[in-house]
């Protein structure tokens, strides 16, 4: 067998083959962070999606949508005109109409708190759950304050998954009615929503 300098031919030629192989390696990063970026040989146009609803947030009676989970120190919260401190979970059921009776399209799930001392304002954290139509499935993530006594909360839409992936946009919320003795509420909501 060839000697190289004290070196045989099949010691040069593995080494060889080991370093090429880590190099290779090491290029395809099969566990590194970005698994794979793929050119879209197509344009995708976004398309702007306007959805109009009401859900409806029941506070009472035996099958509530809207249950309080967690509340200030009893000293504060019940000090506080505001309800301030106060995080309630909701399952609100969203309709086509203003009646509870109306197709129902989706359930608007997630929570919200009471966030501010010197007004009724609710930090919103809610995803629109679609269960009918073409939407089925599909989800639109709000993230917002909700000033409940201004006529028009805007509130951003920071996210979606299904046929509203990558979403942005707004929703536009507006109280159809309260019901004061029990609290009851049921809010139109305008979503513009960005997506592809």
């Amino acid at each position: 067998m060839a000697e190289l300098r004290g070196f045989s031919f099949t010691t040069v030629f593995f080494f060889f083959f080991a370093v090429v192989f880590a190099i290779a390696s090491a290029a395809e990063e099969p566990h590194g962070f970005l698994q794979s970026e793929k050119l879209v040989k197509k344009p995708v146009r976004e398309k702007l999606s306007h959805l109009r609803f009401y859900w409806h947030d029941v506070v009472s009676g035996p099958d509530p949508t809207a249950v309080p989970v967690a509340r200030a120190a009893a000293s504060s919260t019940n000090a506080s005109a505001s309800g301030f401190g106060t995080v309630v979970v909701i399952d609100d059921p969203m309709t086509v109409g203003p009646e509870m009776s109306s197709r129902l399209v989706g359930r608007a799930q997630g929570f919200y708190a009471l966030a501010a001392k010197e007004e009724t304002a609710l930090l919103m954290a809610m995803n629109l759950a679609f269960v009918e139509g073409k939407y089925n499935g599909s989800t639109i993530t709000v993230l917002g304050r909700n000033a409940v006594f201004s006529d028009v909360r805007e509130m951003p839409v920071v996210g979606g998954s299904g046929l509203f992936r990558l979403a942005r946009g707004y929703a536009q919320a507006r109280t159809y009615s309260v019901d004061l003795g029990t609290r009851d509420a049921v809010v139109e909501d305008n979503v513009f929503v960005m997506h592809y």
